[in-house]
Formats: structure tokens, sequence, C-alpha cells
């Protein structure tokens, strides 16, 4: 499908856009700055924008107010109509957050709970006891998503609540003509509700991208025909970082071989997971890596792996940013202009590699040879083959492994070179050399 051959760029709008922290409800056409950014896209080699939550809502945008309008501090949906359209001309693709598991005490539905309590049409949307009360002492008790009161968790049980929500899927299609959907917190949602979702949007399109947000456990429960094509990778996107920074890639080899691998016993193998360095949740990985020679590696390996790239806007260029003092605004900044730089052009070089690769796209893994600070691994299909090779160490290294060989490209550079039952790789360096199948 198109999503295994795209590279995402992934834009936290409110904090993209520069929007007030919580809704002053002052109409502003915020979000058509992305269309400004398309070229950038484009020249970055991006075939996907995933969106953060676009809706309104009361803070944040995890506490939905309105799924079928657009934040007023972003603008209107004739304004987000015309980003889409922006970027569909320009061949990319666009994907949105679905919060589905909880609203904001701003939505409607809670709303008339809150007015009419047990007269309500909608009290049973929602987990209500109203023999209780709230910690916002509304006279009545009701359950947080994690026990956080400002994110009104769903009653997906309720066959009420699920139509709704897949009318506003439908609203988001027809009215946006949406490409997918990332689904927060996607382990919170129940089994039924997922096989509903997908059952429903490949209806409508068979292509249509389902992607989930998991931390752990077993990606297989929610990664199958009747319900998600992908899901974070969040066990690789730990060892990616922790991997550098403590000089043992032996961690994320054991991932990849666990997930990817050839044995039996692989849990993902012919699986596009979603892999990330980074993204609105975590420290920018620009601030994480304590190597800052690191940083275009990272990039080479995470495109270099099995799964779906994305990058995370800002980072193509190593801002940096952390969180503080349980605040995420230090990864949500906004940014007037992209800025291109030797990092962005490398990431533009993986993502040109990537798309022009059979093998980096669908290929299986298989390692070769791997030491704390250098790691080779194949990626091969049907019609292609290629060899990823690291050097995270400063000092040049030589590396013996069976390329099945002789002379390979560097998808990369462009540079060549001749194998001889191995490689030397410069210190600090990233290969990704094509070579012939046997």
């Amino acid at each position: 499908m198109w999503y295994d051959d795209t590279v995402f760029y992934q834009i936290y709008p409110l904090g993209f856009c520069g929007a007030p922290q919580y809704n002053d409800g002052v109409l502003t056409h915020r979000i058509l700055k992305v269309t400004e950014w398309t070229e950038h896209l484009k020249k970055l080699g991006i075939g996907g924008v995933y969106f953060g939550p676009v809706f309104e809502s009361d803070e944040h945008g995890y506490d939905t107010r309105d799924y079928r309008k657009i934040d007023c501090r972003l603008g209107t949906q004739e304004d987000f109509a015309q980003v889409v359209k922006t970027l569909h001309d320009a061949g990319i693709r666009v994907i949105l957050d679905g919060v589905f598991n909880h609203v904001g005490r701003g939505f409607w539905a809670f709303k008339d709970v809150q007015e009419k309590r047990e007269n309500s049409p909608y009290k049973d949307w929602f987990h209500i006891n109203f023999g209780g009360n709230s910690p916002y002492n509304d006279g009545f008790w009701y359950e947080g998503w994690e026990g956080y009161y400002n994110l009104v968790k769903l009653n997906l049980d309720n066959p009420a609540v699920r139509d709704y929500l897949l009318s506003c899927v439908d609203y988001w299609i027809d009215t946006f003509g949406i490409d997918g959907i990332r689904l927060d917190v996607a382990y919170c949602l129940s089994d039924d509700f997922m096989r509903l979702l997908s059952a429903h949007v490949r209806q409508r399109n068979p292509e249509f991208f389902l992607l989930g947000e998991i931390l752990h456990g077993d990606y297989n429960r929610l990664v199958n025909d009747q319900m998600l094509q992908s899901a974070t990778n969040y066990e690789c996107y730990k060892g990616l970082y922790s991997s550098m920074n403590t000089y043992n890639l032996f961690e994320i080899a054991y991932s990849l071989n666990r997930q990817f691998g050839s044995d039996p016993w692989t849990l993902y193998r012919g699986k596009n997971l979603w892999t990330f360095v980074d993204n609105h949740d975590v420290n920018r990985i620009a601030s994480t890596l304590t190597n800052p020679k690191h940083l275009p590696l990272i990039y080479a390996l995470a495109f270099g792996m099995p799964g779906i790239p994305c990058v995370y806007y800002g980072s193509e260029w190593g801002a940096e940013g952390v969180k503080q003092n349980g605040s995420d605004a230090g990864i949500r900044q906004c940014y007037d202009v992209p800025v291109w730089n030797e990092l962005t052009g490398f990431i533009a070089a993986l993502s040109h590699a990537r798309r022009n690769s059979e093998a980096l796209a669908h290929g299986g893994y298989k390692q070769l040879a791997l030491t704390n600070r250098q790691f080779v691994f194949e990626r091969e299909s049907e019609h292609d083959r290629v060899i990823v090779a690291l050097n995270i160490n400063e000092n040049p290294f030589t590396m013996h492994f069976n390329a099945r060989a002789g002379e390979g490209a560097d998808l990369i550079s462009g540079s060549r070179h001749d194998f001889g039952g191995g490689s030397q790789l410069p210190g600090y360096s990233a290969y990704f050399w094509r070579v012939p199948k046997n």
C-alpha cells in the first residue's frame, strides 16, 4: 500500500502555528501556514503528513470539544480544506489524529450531562456515577483517562457513541479527503471498536491507513487484517537512542532481531511499524543524544530498519527541546520558517534512498555483523538488496561480513564500493549499499 512506501512528517498544529495554550475563542487563520512549508516538505522527500489534533478543544487538542469543527485557534473548515488540497496537489497524503478514547470537559455532550444530569440523553456516553463527585465538583463522578479528569472517557460500548464517531470519520473523509487516521491511545480502545472502524473505512477506501499509538505489549493484538495497518514502535524508539548513548548497538540489534528477524519466534516479520526518533510526547532527539555526531546516524538507522519512518517537525534541522515541569511546550514549539542545513539535506537523501529501494520499503531483515559501535544488516526484497552499515565511533573500523556481492552503490551519497568479504567504515558513517541480487 502507499503508506508502506511513504516517509511521513509529523506536525503538532497548535504548537507549529504558535496558538495560545488555552482556547481563547478567537478565530485566527494560523493553519494556512502549512501551505508555506509545502516546498520544504517536497524537498525533504515527504510523502505524507500526520497532523496532531486539529479539532476544537479545551487546551492541547486531545481534549476535544467538537470533532466536526477545526479549532478556532487554527482557522476554519475552509482553511484546513485548502491545506489538505495544497498537500494533495503536491503528492503528499494526509492523516489526522483520531482521539476516540476520551474528550474534553467542554465536549458538547458532556456539557449536556452537566446541565441535565440523569435527564441528559447523553448520560450513557460516559462512565458516570451520579452518587459520587468529581475533582471539579460536578455533583457526579465520571471516569477520566488514566486519572486525568480533564479527559472524560467515552463509553465505546455504547452503539450511539460508536455511530457518532464513525459519522465524524465520514465527515473528515467527505469534507477534507483525508487518507488515514492515527488513533490516539489505541491500546485503550476496545478490539470490537477497532474492527468496526477498520471495516467502516475500508469499505469507503481500501487504501485508508489506520495507525495506532501503542506504547508496549504485543503489537499483533491490534496490527492485523481486521484492525490496524501499523503501530508506533516504542520498543525500537528507546533502543535507537539508548544504543547510541551507551555505545551498545546490541540493544537495538536485539529488538530488530526480535521483531523482524528470521527466527521462527520473530514477532512482526512482514509488518511495517511506525518508526520515529522523537515526537510530540518525548524530548527532541537533538536534546536526547549525548553525542551530536550521532544525530545523522540515528536517522540513518531509523530509515534503514524495517518500518515506516516519520520525522517530527523541526527535528530535521536538529532543533532541541525538552519537557520541563510536566509541560510539553518545550517540545511543541513554533518555528516561523523551515531551516535547511547539513542534517536536513542528509535526511532528504535518506528519503530519496528509501523511495527508490523496494528492499528498504518492503524487504526482509537479516543481521550480518555487529559490535558495540558498528552494525551491518541486510534488507532484501524480490528485486532489490541493500546493505545498511553504520559506525557510531569516531575511528574507522573494518567490518567483516558476507556481502554475497562485489561492487555496491551507496544510495545516500552515490559512491561505489567493492566488497571483499567486508568493508572499512569511516568514523561516524552510515551507508545504504545497493548490491546485486545473487
